[in-house]
């Protein structure tokens, strides 16, 4: 597997906890379809629940497996020792594929806050999607430790803007705040089940985090310390939002089709519109940094295994980073810039739910073969208590999927798609069998 040298930085608590922040998070931008979805009353209820059922079991999950084994590879390792590399192939190739869908989201992100500033920016849409995708490569390329520094400042870009609508707001409703009536009723099947995707992609990434852990600096308590601060962050940033957007009275179709730069101008003006926009562009540049640096140590670990290509164990001479597996990431991601962000959604959270259900697993297992295995993390359950941890998000994402094979006409499709692409990994298993066993009669023949 792949190992840092000693003699390269190592990342650090707070660029850490920024990297994990634009990874899962990357502020609200996103989040604004929550609204017309879930309503007033039932918007900040699925965000309040959709957390504690969804995050929560996986971040206890992630802390207590990456405790056990914080090597590069992260979950593909875990589920590798845990029930062999042919589940280490489907959970690879899962994250793999949600990953691209992730990623393909970002730079076109980025083009409609840009467009705040330039309108005319929309006609050149596609090379401006090419440009923010080579430089995340070539920052990449450069290694962990400036991918982390970039990832403050983008995270300040990020968090800054909502602080400065917070304290406005405040100041113009300082005596009290209406928290509305928490409630599901009147919400459809449909609009209940994509409240839920919506809320799950932003807070979806929990495991993407553990792949570069051979490269973080006394990885068991940064990890800790680093996990904490960005929940926190996550959700206070995403529940002021919310709140301020219910409470400004702003209609909830504006600001599904407009974003949060729309609420700026009712709480701030123009200027504050201007600089959530400019947050909005940050977060593009940071989630797909962030995520394009997790998914990259996956490729290279599956390489290892005679999975991939050999080529992809190729490192950078210089700074010791997988950049064949970043550049082909790239050229990917490249060609998947034209989906629309709904459908994304859908097969990102199904393909992403798939391979979580094979890291809960293999936590069960760990404990059943391995109970006296050293873990600085343990979570106080037993086995029996595990399982019905485990079904908190499975009945989340069960839920989430069920709606849209309800929905009819396009959303059908992104969900028969994701679908496809799960059982997608056990063709190509098939294929990757059938080569090893050609090879091998091969190689005896010779001998």
């Amino acid at each position: 597997m792949f190992r840092t040298s000693s003699s390269y930085k190592r990342l650090k608590i707070l660029p850490l906890a920024a990297v994990i922040f634009l990874t899962v998070s990357g502020g609200p931008y996103g989040l604004e379809p929550l609204l017309s979805y879930g309503g007033k009353n039932g918007a900040l209820l699925l965000l309040i629940l959709t957390p504690l059922v969804w995050d929560v079991p996986t971040i206890l999950m992630v802390m207590e497996l990456n405790s056990m084994m914080p090597v590069n590879g992260g979950y593909y390792q875990w589920v590798k020792r845990a029930l062999g590399i042919r589940w280490a192939w489907y959970e690879g190739w899962w994250t793999w594929l949600y990953t691209f869908v992730d990623l393909a989201i970002y730079p076109v992100l980025f083009v409609e806050y840009a467009s705040f500033f330039f309108p005319e920016i929309a006609e050149y849409k596609i090379p401006v999607c090419l440009a923010i995708i080579w430089a995340g490569a070539g920052l990449n390329i450069l290694g962990i430790v400036p991918v982390g520094r970039i990832s403050l400042l983008l995270s300040a870009a990020v968090v800054v803007p909502f602080i400065i609508l917070f304290g406005i707001h405040l100041s113009h409703h300082n005596t009290s705040w209406h928290i509305p009536l928490l409630s599901l009723k009147g919400i459809g099947f449909s609009s209940l089940g994509m409240g839920l995707y919506t809320v799950m992609w932003n807070f979806i990434g929990w495991d993407n985090i553990t792949t570069y852990a051979g490269e973080v600096n006394k990885p068991v308590k940064t990890y800790f310390i680093s996990i904490l601060m960005a929940f926190a962050l996550t959700f206070a940033i995403y529940f002021i939002a919310v709140i301020i957007a219910l409470a400004s009275g702003i209609d909830l179709t504006m600001l599904n089709d407009e974003g949060f730069p729309a609420l700026g101008d009712i709480v701030g003006g123009r200027w504050l519109a201007l600089i959530i926009a400019g947050g909005g562009m940050a977060s593009a540049l940071g989630l797909f940094s962030a995520v394009l640096l997790s998914i990259s140590r996956i490729p290279k670990v599956m390489a290892d295994d005679g999975l991939l290509p050999e080529k992809l164990h190729a490192l950078h001479r210089k700074y010791k980073t997988p950049y064949i597996s970043i550049i082909i990431s790239a050229i990917i991601v490249s060609g998947m810039i034209l989906w629309t962000f709904g459908d994304l959604l859908i097969i990102d959270i199904t393909l992403y739910g798939g391979a979580l259900f094979l890291e809960f697993v293999s936590l069960i297992k760990f404990r059943i073969i391995v109970p006296r295995e050293r873990r600085p993390f343990k979570i106080p359950l037993n086995v029996a208590g595990l399982c019905v941890l485990f079904l908190l998000p499975i009945g989340v994402y069960t839920i989430a999927l069920s709606s849209a094979f309800s929905l009819s006409g396009k959303m059908l499709t992104p969900a028969l798609f994701a679908i496809a692409s799960l059982l997608s990994a056990e063709v190509i298993w098939r294929i990757i069998s059938w080569r090893k066993k050609i090879s091998n009669l091969r190689s005896q023949t010779h001998h």
